[in-house]
């Protein structure tokens, strides 16, 4: 993967402004933009069972996921780019690669012991066939991963992952074998059908194996797709009406479910698609390593209706989790009006030339007055329907709270961002920017973001 470059690096700088002192290793902030570079392929890093079928299919990009290569384009610039691939999923209906999501699985007596032990939700309020998802935080409250959970049976779980080494985690929490289960990963592999007509396209797939008509959100089935044994998902990481299919022994029969989808997609305009972090932002959904890391605690991340707090809209899970003192610290200082960090994700709508692919940097946020940055974008993207970039970002935190009690942005605050000269009207002349409401879009199974019930 090439990318081209006019960076100086002499120039090149380490932005100290933003107070990131809360923190033991800052959100690295050292701007470099686009960087000329050939992504090495080795065998230090896996290839999914749906890595030769990318291939096939266009894929002229990739980046690393979990250890696992991962495609992040298929339409070229100069055919249009990620937008035109933006058009096919909320118009059409698009198949993405995500065999990155490792599927981590816990089975045994103390299965939900255990994945209630590790998640700030209740576990035993998950119902067989039944997904969520859900945040794993560490100690100090910061999460460290925010998966979907699957339960397919009373004794069984898969930790469907974001981007970081939770497998390894979860065996290291039971190496003492205090609970009686396995965790390993194993061979299930998921592909994304995402956008309006995914429902079609599904029904196509699966015939009558389930009642697709009253699946609900984050429902799950078993189904045969290409002759191979499949668990469905109402789920996605979109916005769109869409579904996950999780392929056992993937590693055998890759071919065998992508290329019943492809035959199947044909009348439905199916494109084949990288993962749609334009339409997930317009959604509010959060992407692990971009917008959160292990240091960001769920308060700060728009995370807190994860999380047990009393008060108003008030849930309790009683069995200690991982985190639950610090979290409730946590909580009980935001609402006595402390602020037991320095920066807030917020959204905003900005100025400038549309956006429209990944920003390489983490694009710096000053006061409206100007000076020195304060805070930096994490995800921005062009809005076609808005006619306007949007994005999530880090701004010092000021004490808003929403009406259930958790932190947010000041909607209306005025700040100015710093965009490379590509998407700048006027180069080296911060644009203006102010902070709205997330999500920048209803979702088609829309995240109200409510206290959850466990």
């Amino acid at each position: 993967m090439v990318m081209s470059n006019e960076f100086d690096y002499t120039k090149l700088k380490h932005v100290t402004s933003v107070d990131q002192s809360d923190r033991e290793v800052p959100y690295n902030l050292r701007q470099s933009g686009p960087t000329k570079v050939e992504l090495l392929i080795s065998t230090r890093v896996r290839k999914s069972p749906y890595w030769h079928l990318s291939m096939q299919a266009g894929c002229w990009r990739a980046t690393v996921y979990n250890r696992i290569y991962h495609p992040r384009g298929y339409v070229k610039p100069e055919d249009g780019g990620a937008m035109v691939e933006y058009d096919a999923i909320v118009n059409h209906v698009t198949m993405w690669n995500v065999a990155v999501e490792r599927q981590i699985r816990v089975k045994g007596p103390d299965a939900e012991k255990f994945t209630d032990y590790v998640i700030t939700r209740d576990a035993t309020k998950i119902s067989p066939m039944r997904a969520r998802y859900v945040i794993l935080c560490n100690a100090y409250g910061g999460v460290l991963n925010d998966p979907i959970l699957l339960r397919i049976s009373k004794d069984e779980f898969w930790f469907s992952l974001s981007d970081s080494d939770i497998g390894m985690y979860l065996q290291g929490v039971n190496a003492d074998g205090r609970f009686n289960c396995t965790i390993e990963e194993i061979d299930a592999c998921p592909v994304q059908i995402q956008g309006p007509k995914s429902k079609a396209l599904m029904k196509d797939l699966c015939g009558d194996q389930f009642d697709l008509d009253n699946m609900p959100f984050y429902g799950l089935a078993e189904a045969t797709i290409g002759g191979r044994s499949c668990v469905i998902s109402q789920s996605g990481f979109s916005g769109e009406a869409g579904y996950e299919i999780y392929l056992r022994n993937a590693t055998l029969y890759a071919e065998d479910m992508w290329n019943a989808v492809l035959e199947a997609g044909k009348k439905h305009n199916l494109m084949v698609i990288a993962p749609a972090h334009h339409r997930r932002i317009q959604a509010g959904i959060l992407s692990w390593g971009q917008d959160m890391d292990q240091q960001h605690n769920p308060f700060q991340c728009n995370l807190g209706y994860q999380v047990s707090l009393s008060g108003k809209g008030e849930w309790n899970k009683t069995a200690d989790y991982v985190g639950k003192a610090a979290l409730e610290k946590m909580g009980a200082d935001i609402k006595a009006g402390k602020k037991p960090y320095k920066l807030q994700l917020v959204g905003m709508e900005l100025g400038g030339k549309p956006i429209d692919d990944y920003a390489p940097d983490f694009w710096l946020v000053s006061p409206e007055n100007g000076g020195d940055p304060v805070g930096f974008i994490t995800s921005p993207w062009w809005h076609p329907e808005k006619k306007t970039n949007i994005a999530m970002g880090y701004v010092p935190f000021d004490g808003t709270l929403n009406s259930n009690g958790f932190p947010k942005g000041k909607v209306g605050t005025k700040y100015k961002v710093h965009l490379p000269e590509k998407y700048s009207n006027s180069p080296g002349t911060p644009v203006d920017a102010v902070v709205v409401d997330i999500p920048f879009k209803e979702s088609f199974n829309a995240n109200t973001r409510e206290v959850v019930k466990g």
